[in-house]
């Protein structure tokens, strides 16, 4: 499949230095104590009904009405670990810094309550830093967590090396495409979605490296002039 990445025209060391800090971790091995995880979020628009469907039968297909009823919205948590195959979407009422403190919690104290810590690769929104364990969190709780947290940020305009929006777009086409009335209906839908993919434990092959980044991206790097 032929990937398309968003970068910027424009020669950007930050750009470099960030994508190839990730490229990097990509490539290192297995790492209990240090698990390389990686985290997207998205929103959803709730919508419900306003005529019950008529199902589909033989020689008919299912009849849906067009019009539909707003309900707001709800927030899409997903974390995954590319070398396990594992991941997790968590839905939220909100997209705070809160909320996502709240969800690096579980990451630490739930799912790996026995590694040193957890490699964190995200997009730098305002939102995905330490900073916010301190508002969710008393101060000795939050650095608790911050301890263990190396976090990752991929560049502006670089969201196409976080494996997790890989994930978020298939969870996006095979999940999200549908009306969906509630966050507890959404939730469902999200466990329903995972539970297979989990157990199948298909881990990603990440091909793209610093090296490949060098050639196919050259024009990205500044040219020094001695």
């Amino acid at each position: 499949m032929r990937q398309c990445w968003c970068i910027p025209p424009q020669q950007d060391a930050a750009f470099v230095c960030a994508m190839e800090d990730v490229l990097d971790l990509y490539c290192l091995a297995y790492d209990p104590p240090w698990p390389v995880v990686c985290m997207d979020e998205t929103s959803k628009q709730l919508v419900a009904e306003t005529r019950v469907p008529i199902p589909p039968a033989p020689g008919r297909p299912a009849c849906y009405d067009f019009e539909y009823e707003r309900r707001g919205t709800a927030n899409v948590f997903l974390f995954t670990e590319p070398l396990q195959g594992w991941r997790q979407v968590s839905v939220t009422a909100r997209r705070t810094r809160q909320d996502w403190a709240h969800q690096v919690k579980w990451l630490l104290d739930e799912q790996y309550p026995d590694a040193q810590g957890v490699r964190l690769v995200m997009d730098n929104l305002n939102t995905h830093e330490l900073a916010s364990l301190y508002e969710a969190f008393d101060p000795t709780e939050a650095r608790r967590l911050a301890r263990r947290l190396d976090i990752h940020h991929t560049p502006k305009h670089g969201s196409w090396l976080n494996v997790a929006e890989i994930e978020l777009a298939v969870f996006s086409r095979q999940c999200l495409c549908q009306r969906i009335a509630d966050p507890q209906t959404l939730q469902q839908e999200a466990d329903a979605w995972q539970q297979p993919r989990n157990a199948a434990a298909r881990p990603v092959d990440w091909q793209f490296t610093t090296a490949d980044a060098r050639i196919k991206l050259k024009r990205l790097y500044p040219q020094i002039k001695g």
